[in-house]
């Protein structure tokens, strides 16, 4: 691969042997499908998508996991009321985290001795352990695997993107004015990268009045749809905020919730 690589394949001359950087799962492993949850910014709620998506195809049925690839602010586990748990390996593999309602994970909390000591890594390193939760996990059976990508385009979304054979990505908005930039930034990387894009779900969408149902916009009015519009690309969701969901993921209890506004997101997935 040449000094100067931007990796966008599709207008590249090169005959890179590189050209196919896929790495192979640990031989145990068994993973159907791969989904990022990919964002240009932080805060917009990836992790939280990410755990919704996850415990919703896994409540239709299928066998859901997640690869926690923020490696330096992983919130997954507390979400999913495991982050007093380790991983447990065997001689040259680890295995996930399993969830009560049998949803696999694996995050970097799980490997430290104590969950709030800071991971004080420079990138390569830190994308070194994210392609290591995809070869040297044993994934079982995983219909669905969700990638929490940490925001941004540096090295671990290049990484994933580079190193998993992702299906699709899903990327995640706000309603703030800057939301067009935090979309632009992402659908441009993963055009670059020549990954297909689900659609957008746009988080903090909205509160409901809990007495006449009422829409409140909490940060104005959202222009999500023509924002999808202008990238020929569909809402799958716009989520609402709740105190429940706020309450939930606090009690580490995520798996309780019913995310009836994820089933546009839940369908396209299945179409996989």
């Amino acid at each position: 691969m040449s000094e100067n690589c931007t990796h966008d394949c599709s207008s590249c001359s090169q005959k890179c042997e590189s050209r196919d950087m896929h790495v192979a799962p640990h031989k145990d492993s068994k993973i159907k499908k791969v989904i990022g949850i990919l964002s240009g910014k932080g805060g917009v709620g990836k992790s939280l998508v990410t755990s919704l998506l996850a415990c919703k195809m896994n409540k239709e049925g299928f066998k859901s996991a997640i690869l926690d690839a923020d490696i330096t602010g992983p919130s997954i586990p507390e979400s999913f009321g495991v982050g007093d748990k380790r991983a447990t390996g065997g001689d040259n593999c680890l295995y996930p985290v399993v969830t009560d309602s049998g949803i696999q994970l694996m995050s970097m909390n799980f490997l430290l001795e104590n969950e709030n000591d800071p991971v004080i890594w420079r990138g390569p390193v830190i994308a070194g352990a994210v392609k290591q939760f995809w070869t040297d996990v044993v994934w079982q059976d995983v219909d669905y695997m969700f990638v929490d990508m940490p925001p941004g385009t540096g090295d671990v979304p290049l990484t994933v993107f580079q190193s998993l054979p992702i299906d699709g990505i899903i990327i995640v908005s706000s309603p703030q004015q800057l939301v067009r930039v935090i979309v632009e930034k992402a659908v441009k990387m993963a055009n670059m990268m020549n990954i297909p894009i689900l659609g957008l779900i746009e988080n903090m969408s909205y509160v409901q009045c809990p007495k006449c149902d009422e829409k409140i916009y909490v940060f104005g009015q959202s222009n999500i749809e023509a924002i999808a519009k202008s990238f020929n690309l569909p809402v799958l969701a716009r989520i609402p905020m709740m105190a429940e969901t706020s309450a939930a993921v606090d009690a580490g209890d995520i798996e309780s919730l019913e995310a009836d506004y994820l089933d546009d997101a839940a369908e396209m997935i299945k179409k996989l």
